[in-house]
């Protein structure tokens, strides 16, 4: 699995430093080949030659040596994985706002292979809301990060912060490598973000969705090699090597999940699609008139139902559940009434959970009976979490 796999390395300006020597050794001893960027700073806490040494490359950390120029585009173009270990804080900041200022984050920016950081900080600076903000940002773009471990920190207080272990680094590695093939050649259906429901030219019913949740799904499911279709509303968002269908309506996110669900393994329909749609929509701005104004509504159809209802042998479908009261029998309900595999629950009484917001706690339940609980976590995360829980329905 791991043979002959590239491995880009960065290491920046940390104490922690010196467990990159360590974990260097460890990825080319199980046969991956590695190469190493280093920022200036870093050179403080490890030299190259310990590094160039164990992992039989040159260390590059200058833009140009002499007459040469170290072709940053081609360095991450080169790697099937980046990882940034350790990344300090000066560095998840410059990250976070694309500050590039030396050979790492020229790398960085230009990379296309997946990224993985590894922070390594004093408790006090990883729990800072800049720090906060810069990792919610840097987990926006599609990175991943290697929890940070609890332990004996440089300051001499024990906390948060201490970067991983370089075995425990392997083991994420491992896994990686393992997931990205989990769903290779499967196709997968995935629905984001709100719907707008016109009222008038100027007017629509919608809702807070940001789409962030359909937009991590996306992004999952497809690192671990499915073939994915994202219907998404109208919001922002991009995901490399996803094909995004943008809607509007309820009645278009419909048609285009009818269009599709077919042809496809693995749906999650994610999207807060609004139940009622204007049964007129006024041709011109309706104007401040009467005191009080009556819209009349009607229901839209139901994407989850009519999915459900033209399942196949095989299909899995994961539908999500947004309650404020009786949360579970409601989600059991839902899966049930739908014909869903999976229900994905989350409550508006949670701190931190539902729209708006770069963390969510969920529940999953399934049509079996089996029910699996997480704590709160960003939406990457919870992603994860959920494609884990739909990947057990595959392999038992």
């Amino acid at each position: 699995m791991l043979q002959g796999k590239k491995i880009l390395i960065g290491v920046t300006g940390s104490i922690a430093a010196y467990k990159t020597a360590s974990l260097v050794r460890l990825l080319v001893k199980a046969g991956m080949e590695v190469r190493v960027v280093m920022t200036r700073d870093a050179k403080e806490f490890i030299t190259p030659l310990t590094l160039s040494t164990l992992s039989k490359n040159e260390v590059l950390s200058e833009l140009t040596k002499a007459d040469t120029w170290a072709n940053h585009v081609m360095l991450g173009r080169w790697a099937d994985l980046f990882l940034v270990a350790p990344l300090s804080c000066n560095t998840l900041a410059k990250m976070a706002t694309g500050l590039c200022d030396n050979l790492l984050m020229a790398v960085y920016l230009s990379a296309t292979c997946p990224v993985a950081l590894v922070p390594a900080m004093d408790e006090d600076m990883w729990h800072h809301p800049a720090t906060r903000w810069n990792l919610a940002r840097v987990l926006s773009y599609g990175n991943r990060v290697i929890p940070v471990e609890r332990g004996e920190l440089a300051s001499g207080l024990v906390g948060e912060g201490r970067m991983a272990e370089p075995e425990a680094i392997l083991e994420w590695v491992i896994r990686w490598f393992g997931q990205s093939r989990q769903l290779q050649g499967k196709k997968a259906l995935v629905t984001g973000g709100p719907t707008y429901e016109p009222i008038d030219p100027v007017r629509f019913i919608g809702n807070h969705s940001s789409g962030k949740m359909g937009l991590t799904l996306a992004e999952e499911l497809a690192s671990r090699g499915a073939s994915v279709t994202l219907i998404l509303g109208p919001v922002q968002g991009d995901v490399p090597g996803v094909e995004i269908i943008r809607v509007n309506t309820a009645a278009e996110m419909y048609e285009e999940c009818i269009a599709r669900f077919d042809y496809t393994d693995i749906a999650v329909m994610a999207a807060a699609v609004a139940d009622y749609t204007p049964t007129v929509v006024a041709g011109e701005k309706i104007k401040k008139r009467a005191d009080a104004w009556s819209l009349e509504l009607t229901k839209t159809r139901d994407i989850l139902g009519a999915l459900g209802d033209r399942k196949k042998p095989g299909q899995i479908l994961v539908g999500f559940a947004l309650e404020t009261q009786d949360e579970k029998t409601h989600a059991l309900g839902k899966m049930e009434s739908k014909h869903a595999d999976l229900i994905v629950l989350n409550s508006l009484r949670d701190a931190g959970a539902g729209f708006g917001y770069d963390t969510n706690k969920i529940s999953i339940f399934g049509k079996d009976g089996q029910e699996w609980s997480f704590g709160l976590k960003s939406k990457e995360a919870v992603a994860s979490d959920i494609v884990d829980t739909i990947y057990k329905l595959i392999v038992p």
